[in-house]
């Protein structure tokens, strides 16, 4: 899914930057993913498989996303052998967290 077209215009990432952050996102989905769920339409749930520096990676990538896509809410949570990372969104971006959670599964499986 090499297609941006998804990432919406309240992005504030400048353009030539977002194929960067999406491979980083990539890389942390086909490195890491255990399970995805989608517990209602706005939020998707993330396992990610935990050891050292994972914890600090994810942060570090959400604190960077946070700030240039808002419409993003994340919530990480560390485990002993995992890291989840619920995703939210408000209605007007479910369309891009479709995309997301496809994008994400289309990762995982490469693992």
């Amino acid at each position: 899914m090499s297609d941006l077209a998804w990432v919406p215009q309240s992005c504030a990432l400048p353009t030539e930057e977002r194929p960067l952050r999406v491979a980083e996102w990539d890389a942390l989905f086909a490195e890491r993913l255990t399970s995805l769920v989608r517990p209602e339409p706005l939020r998707l749930r993330l396992d990610l498989a935990g050891e050292p520096g994972v914890e600090e990676q994810v942060r570090d990538l959400v604190a960077r996303e946070s700030g240039c896509c808002s419409f993003f809410t994340f919530t990480t949570t560390p485990s002993k052998n995992s890291v989840v990372l619920d995703i939210a969104v408000d209605p007007a971006y479910e369309a891009v967290l479709d995309a997301l959670a496809a994008r994400t599964a289309a990762a995982g499986e490469q693992r």
